[in-house]
């Protein structure tokens, strides 16, 4: 049976962790491990990890030297996985866990990347900011009809990816969580197998979001112009 990696990148999510960390366990019966990685030793979510940790020896905290931020947090947990699929899932429990078997049955038959799609039929998003739903479903939509996008989610974070795959790849965002757009735009253009599945996006209701659009913005763009290059094999 395939084991799944689960990365939750985390930034003071002590109220938080908790919570999805007892999600996971109640909603994902595909056998799996989960990777915390944090950025520093003062962040509130260590010690709340450490102690379920203690129970628990597929729960694993991993510290993020490549530099603060999520992008080199979900840089140090792809580094952290020997082999098999890769999950990201957020801390603040936007993502709908119950989606995540169907997400591995996919991978199983094949597909490099498997999308939680928001803008299918049977998915949604329920809160968060107008202007940046907006612009994501605009990429997404326009992608799948303009350049036969294989999904019409591409910005979503909540994706599975398969490690080989992310070995062949060298992740040249700079900033923010625009690395999942940029991985599934390069498993495209590699010809690389890609699936979706619907699945609701929740608001968070506890902690901050740390998600900054107008500074994150341009990279976003750069890789929505990007998928219109042409196919290739080598990233």
């Amino acid at each position: 049976m395939t084991e799944l990696n689960i990365i939750i990148p985390v930034f003071n999510e002590a109220e938080n962790f908790p919570r999805v960390y007892r999600s996971i366990k109640e909603r994902v019966k595909t056998t799996h491990r989960i990777f915390a990685v944090y950025d520093f030793d003062e962040d509130t979510t260590v010690p709340v990890v450490q102690a379920l940790a203690t129970k628990d020896a597929d729960l694993i905290l991993v510290k993020n030297t490549l530099g603060r931020g999520p992008l080199n947090a979900l840089k140090t947990g792809f580094n952290a996985v020997k082999n098999g699929p890769v999950l990201v899932v957020m801390a603040d429990l936007s993502d709908d866990l119950t989606d995540v078997d169907k997400m591995v049955e996919l991978y199983r038959q094949g597909f490099s990347v498997v999308c939680g799609s928001r803008y299918i039929q049977g998915g949604g998003q329920m809160g968060g900011p107008f202007f940046k739903s907006l612009l994501s479903k605009f990429a997404g939509i326009s992608l799948f009809y303009f350049r036969r996008f294989p999904t019409h989610d591409v910005t979503n974070n909540f994706k599975i990816y398969d490690s080989e795959f992310l070995k062949t790849i060298r992740i040249e965002s700079t900033m923010g969580f625009s690395v999942a757009m940029e991985i599934t735009v390069k498993a495209f253009l590699a010809g690389k197998k890609i699936a979706e599945v619907p699945t609701t996006w929740h608001n968070r209701t506890a902690g901050k979001s740390n998600f900054k659009l107008w500074k994150w913005l341009p990279q976003y763009l750069f890789w929505y112009f990007f998928a219109f290059q042409p196919k290739r094999k080598s990233m």
